[in-house]
């Protein structure tokens, strides 16, 4: 496992890659940090997570823990997401902070849809992706 620090709008976020599950796990508590401004962070995820269980999501039963360096420089265990998870999770934070993501898990999820019912939308949206991402046409036309 490779520890990292995420920046996120100037804020750190500490994550970890595993190898072996080909995945990120990021540090919730961070997370919820850079989302609501709380100067309380890991009070506020405890709330958050029995207000989830209330509800009956399955979510905080699925979450792990992980050793991840604190400020202090010793790792603690952490309450740690995979993306999906945070994704999922960012939907539950009431904060003005969350709702660009809430707005962009909209359009993406209304575009994967869009796709199931006309294929060729994915097609236009790859070919669109790999000229931003700075493909030649040749490299498209050939590859796709």
């Amino acid at each position: 496992m490779e520890d990292k620090i995420q920046i996120f709008e100037k804020n750190n976020v500490r994550s970890i890659w595993d190898d072996e599950q080909e995945e990120w796990y990021f540090s919730i508590v961070d997370v919820i940090s850079v989302l609501t401004d709380s100067p309380r962070p890991r009070k506020y995820w405890n709330a958050l997570k029995t207000k989830l269980k209330a509800e009956g999501s399955e979510l905080s039963q699925t979450l792990g823990q992980l050793k991840m360096a604190s400020d202090d420089g010793k790792k603690y265990l952490t309450d740690v997401a995979t993306t999906g998870q945070l994704l999922r999770l960012i939907q539950s934070v009431p904060s003005p902070k969350a709702e660009p993501f809430k707005m962009w898990l909209a359009k993406v999820g209304r575009e994967r849809i869009d796709e199931v019912s006309d294929p060729e939308l994915s097609i236009e949206r790859a070919i669109y992706n790999y000229r931003l991402l700075g493909y030649s046409e040749s490299w498209i036309t050939i590859n796709h």
